[in-house]
Formats: C-alpha cells, structure tokens, sequence
C-alpha cells in the first residue's frame, strides 16, 4: 500500500481511498500528505483523530453520521482544535449495501452543513455492473436526483464521483470530478470488461504484478509416491517434484490443488497434491534440459520464455474474480517494487526499520527465500 501511494501521489494523484482507518493512519505515518479518504464507517469517537489527521470520512448511515457530528461537537466543546472533519456522502443508487437513499440525501448533507467542526466534502455512489446499461443508468439517475435535492436546498457539492475502474473503461458514463482506479491500478482491466471492446487507451494497460518464487527442494520419486496431505496425488512414473515455499497461509488457496500451473524455463508445470499452509508441489518431470533444481525459477504469475499467467486466468481456476487474486497475497510475501530503472524498494514481514534488517541490506535474508511478487 505505501509504496504504490507514493508512486500515484508522485504520478499525481490529488487523492487517495482506503476502506478502512488503520490503513489511512498507516499511510499518514508513512509520510503521504494527500488527500486521503476512508469510505467504510468507523467509530463515531475516532471522528476527531480523522479531523486532526485531515482524514476524510464516508458516511452512508445517518446513525453514525449523527455520531461523528456529535464527536466533533464534543471535541471543540473541549477546547479541542479548530480543525474540520471532512465528510464525503455516499448514496445508495442501486449497490444495496450502503448509502443514504436520494430523497434523504437533502436532510443528511443540511445536518453536516449545519453543524459545528464538519463540512461536506464531496457526494459520490458506486455502481453495480456497469456493463449493464439499463442498471447503470438507473444508478446515475438516482445519483443525479440527490445531487438536484442538494442544490434545491442551496448546498454546494465540492467533489462528485462515481466511477471506479469499470466505469472508466465503458463509454457513456460519466466522470463528474474525481475517479477511482482500483484494479486498473495493477494495469489490470475488471473481469467483466471485454478486452476486445477496451478503448486503444485502457489496451495499453499492462500487468505491474507478477510472482515468482524458487524451489526449497528437488528430488526425483519413484512410481506410486504420494505428494502432499491426503494424498490426492501419487506419481504413476518416476517424477522430479519440486517444492515451493508458499502455501493458503500465503494467499494461495488450497483449492488449487492439482489444478494450478506454474512457468519453468517457459514452460507449463502441474501443481500436483494439496495445497498446504506453507508449501505447493509441482511435477517437472518433463522439462527438457538439465534437470530442473533450486536454482531455477518459477513463475506463478506473470510471463516466461513466451508463455503467461494472469491473475485473471487464475481467477478462472479459483472460480473467483480477480480482485481476489491480487488482494489475498499475504504480508509474509516478499515484495520488490520496481520503477522503469529498475528494482527501488524490498518489503518483508520484518520491518524495513529493523537494525538487523538495516544493517544487512546489501546481504541475502532469511525472507529471500519465500516467494516473491513485483
């Protein structure tokens, strides 16, 4: 998360959205000084540590947008700061799961306006399938409706928006103020976008994400040896089986089993065997050369020799979206961000404010050995 807000603030970006509080107050203590809102409700008392940490707020329940009104008033009856929450205000156009409804838009934005420490700071709505015209167009019609009962009353919106990934790679829709790339972010396109019908600007999007990661062990096993737990794989020949050193504690789901591939020297490799907590087995019996061994590298997502894994084509393997693929990776993976000069940065589970890490920075350590994502 930090180093991609860095890269989009340095890029440009005039803000940032984060689900949740402690990610925000991660990337404040991190030094990122944009814009940043938090769209998920948090508990009304924190409303006047968002305000001094000019963290933004959604609300889209009137209960707890009455809670942080009344926060707010309570910390400046306390000599607190004279500091502003700054609110944006979701409404409901169709997602069903959150936002004030139109006709009450009016009555929720007069309460912010009217009280005392907070201030309306933009109005937005998400929408539900975009790829879906007539759903969409109810959505904006909804969304235009609150907006026309906001400025009935005489209350200016500062910031509207509505489109996040999908939205910006279907024509029609529209743009109002601000934007929100999530999945595109990853230069990845939203699963229900059509590729070929991708205007020749969203075409040029290109995956920033691959895995990769090298085998903790080698060995060639005579016939009927079973791999794994279970087993649900017992080899039917001699077989070379190398282990990789991730596992469903990593992000990779044990519904993979005997279903996933990997890349080695560009070609495709079986996993074979249950997924395990911290390792996955595939079979390179087949790869030609010298005997495949812990030197070489594999590639879990991304490109080899010609061949390539996407995270949408391991989405379809997992019978889930691709979101879930790029988001589920867990902290224990290494991470080497890259910029076009090469690599700029090295995340592990120790912290990069670690003495030993620091002073070991330009050695191998322990983590070098789990798999990688870049």
């Amino acid at each position: 998360m930090v180093p991609v807000a860095r890269a989009l603030a340095d890029a440009g970006a005039d803000g940032l959205c984060v689900a949740t509080f402690d990610e925000a107050i991660a990337l404040r203590s991190a030094g990122i000084g944009t814009r940043i809102t938090v769209f998920y409700p948090i508990p009304p008392g924190l409303a006047p540590e968002a305000a001094r940490r000019r963290i933004s707020l959604g609300a889209g329940d009137v209960t707890l947008l009455g809670g942080f009104i009344a926060a707010m008033a309570a910390a400046r009856s306390q000599a607190g700061p004279d500091v502003d929450l700054q609110i944006e205000l979701e409404i409901e156009t169709g997602l069903g799961r959150g936002g004030v409804a139109p006709a009450r838009a009016a009555a929720a934005a007069a309460a912010i306006e009217a009280a005392v420490g907070v201030r309306l700071a933009g109005v937005w709505t998400h929408f539900q399938a975009v790829e879906d015209e007539l759903r969409t167009a109810s959505q904006i019609a909804r969304f235009e409706e609150a907006l026309a009962s906001l400025a009935a009353v005489g209350i200016a919106v500062p910031r509207r928006h509505v489109a996040a990934s999908a939205a910006l790679l279907v024509a029609g829709i529209p743009t109002y103020d601000a934007v929100r790339p999530g999945l595109m972010t990853y230069g990845i396109a939203p699963d229900e976008i059509d590729l070929a019908s991708l205007a020749p600007a969203a075409q040029r999007l290109r995956p920033v994400l691959s895995f990769k990661s090298r085998p903790v062990w080698v060995a060639d096993l005579e016939p009927g040896h079973g791999i794994s737990y279970g087993p649900t794989f017992v080899t039917g020949r001699t077989s070379r089986i190398a282990t990789l050193p991730l596992g469903y504690g990593d992000g990779w789901p044990r519904s993979l089993s005997n279903r996933a591939e990997a890349l080695v020297r560009g070609r495709r490799v079986p996993l074979v065997g249950n997924v395990a907590m911290d390792a996955i087995m595939f079979d390179v019996t087949d790869v030609p050369g010298p005997a495949v061994g812990v030197e070489d590298e594999f590639v879990l997502i991304g490109e080899q020799g010609g061949q390539r894994i996407t995270a949408r084509d391991l989405a379809r393997t997992r019978n889930t979206n691709t979101w879930e693929v790029v988001t589920t990776v867990s902290r224990r993976i290494s991470r080497v961000y890259h910029a076009s000069a090469g690599p700029v940065e090295i995340r592990t589970l120790v912290s990069v404010e670690d003495p030993w890490l620091e002073s070991n920075s330009g050695t191998e350590t322990s983590a070098s050995s789990r798999s990688t994502p870049s």
